[in-house]
This record gives C-alpha cells, structure tokens and sequence, in this order.
C-alpha cells in the first residue's frame, strides 16, 4: 500500500521538524511531501531563506506556493487537494481566525486528513474565555472538524516548545539574572516537548495511523513542577538559581495592566495550572515506546544557555 502525501503547512521551526521527521520516517517508502510557503519567501536572497529552501529541497519536499494567512479559501483548497494528508505548522501570534481558514480550506479540499494547529495545550480542559481569546478559535476548529465526516482529523497536544521556558519575555527563567519563576504555585506543573520530537510523533501518528484518526493524543517530552525545573538549573549549573513566585493575584493584575500583552495571557494560563500538563505515561509516544528528549538532556545539550 503506497503512503500517503503529506503537506506541511508553514516551513518555520515546527513545519521544517515535522517534514524532517516525515523524510526519515521508515514508512513513508516514497511517498510525497510538499511544502507550503510564501512566494516570496521562495524567491528571497536572505541567506537563512535560501539555506531553508535547500535544507527542505535535500529533503525532497516540493515547493507549493501559498499564504495560509492571506490566500483565499479557495486558493488554499485548490493546494490542499493535490495531497492527502495536510499538516498545519504555522500557529503562534497569527491574527485571529488564521486557523479556521486553514481548517475550511482543508475541509473544502475534502482532503483524507488533516492536522489543525493544536500542538499546544489542552484547550477543551482550559475552556471558552480563557485569559487568552485565541484559544477560543482552538475550539471552534474542533468544533467544524466533528461537524463533518468528509475528512478525518488528528489533534497532537504537545504542551509547551522546550525552548519557550527560556524566553526571557515569558518570564519562568532568566538566564542573565540566573531567576526561576513559579507561575501560580511552585507545583503547579507543565508538559514541555522540544519542536524535533513533535515532528517525530506526528509523522508516526500520519504513517501508522492505529487509534490516532480522528482523536486527540497527547505527547509529552516532560511534564514538570517548576519547583523541580529550579532545582534540576541548579543541578545542571552547578550554581544555585534566584526563586521567584508569581502567584495569580500578581498575573492577574499584571494582564490588568496590559490587557493586550502576549506574554501575560500566557502567563496567566499557565499560572491557572489547568489543562497544561498531562502524564507522560497517557501519552502515545509512552505507549509506542518511543523515546523523548527530557528536559535535563535538552539543558544539557544546550549548556551554553546557562552561562
């Protein structure tokens, strides 16, 4: 049986993982794996574009042109048609409403299956009105996708990019002033996995599908207190790292004060402590026995974060 084509939409740090992961999988035995992007992106001198474009192209992913931000519906379902399994990657800081024109486009192209961006939190868990509107539009896209029965869908939580808990902006370390921040409590809890194993896992749930059609699954590559995130910088480091507390009076009168910023509507999910984490041992990569990068290696692997 021949494997199916898949699209990647969006060729930023997520889409090129998962297209990777696609390239190397064991069962995709050829099949085809295109890539979406801007045209002008394609067509740009930047150095960083232009080794991209040939990183994806050594891959052997096709180049397909398209803004899943601004192209039409119509334009993007006529893109999506050509494959059979479309992946979205793009998702973080896009303007409302990027992701129900992903998933009508996918869902217009009556495409085999489709993975809407999710690759985040629990959102269902968290609920409508949350601190931070988009999520709002996570759960209409779920929504439309079990309103139908044309195509059939897979939702990959994957908790936080590894990489974010070092964001200086979002606030739970700060290397610079070696600070480990607690958002809500120092047990409140968080699932991390690093954007190379979300690509892992989504390429094994598109080549052998089993229990993962029309689904959630969960990934994890840790869940972690952030009690013992400080104490595994202080470890690794070999230095002890400044503790901090944001508890949610502080989070919310923070978002008071700036209700527009980014960064607080995140801080104040993650402080609620509410369908951010989940046991690894639920998730699919526990229960296909596939391994994961913990927290302490990714730290270890990155050593010059710490000094």
């Amino acid at each position: 049986m021949a494997a199916p084509s898949v699209l990647v939409v969006g060729a930023g740090e997520l889409g090129t993982a998962v297209a990777t992961a696609l390239a190397k999988h064991p069962h995709r035995r050829g099949g085809k794996i295109g890539v979406l992007r801007r045209a002008e992106t394609q067509r740009s001198s930047d150095p960083a574009k232009q080794a991209e474009t040939a990183r994806l192209s050594t891959l052997g992913a096709v180049h397909e042109t398209g803004d899943f931000v601004s192209s039409p519906v119509a334009a993007l379902a006529d893109v999506f048609r050509r494959y059979d399994v479309v992946v979205q990657c793009g998702g973080f800081g896009l303007p409302a409403g990027t992701q129900l024109r992903v998933t009508d486009a996918a869902l217009r192209a009556s495409v085999t299956r489709f993975f809407p961006w999710q690759f985040g939190v629990d959102y269902p868990t968290i609920g409508l009105g949350s601190a931070h509107e988009l999520f709002d539009e996570m759960l209409e896209v779920r929504k439309r996708l079990r309103e139908q029965t044309a195509t059939q869908w897979t939702i990959v939580s994957t908790g936080l990019f590894m990489s974010f808990l070092f964001v200086p902006g979002f606030g739970v370390v700060e290397l610079d002033k070696r600070v480990v921040r607690a958002l809500g409590s120092w047990e409140n809890r968080v699932t991390v996995t690093t954007p190379q194993d979300i690509g892992v896992m989504v390429a094994e749930a598109v080549y052998v599908p089993g229990d993962t059609v029309n689904s959630v699954v969960f990934v994890a590559g840790e869940t972690i207190s952030y009690g013992k995130l400080a104490s595994l910088l202080d470890e690794v480091s070999e230095a002890k790292f400044e503790r901090e507390l944001w508890d949610m009076g502080y989070l919310s009168a923070q978002l008071q004060s700036e209700p527009n910023g980014l960064m607080l509507k995140y801080r104040n999910i993650f402080g609620a402590g509410v369908g951010v984490a989940w046991d690894v041992e639920k998730t699919l990569n526990y229960q296909r026995g596939i391994a994961m990068t913990s927290l302490e290696e990714y730290v270890k692997e990155n050593r010059g974060l710490l000094k």
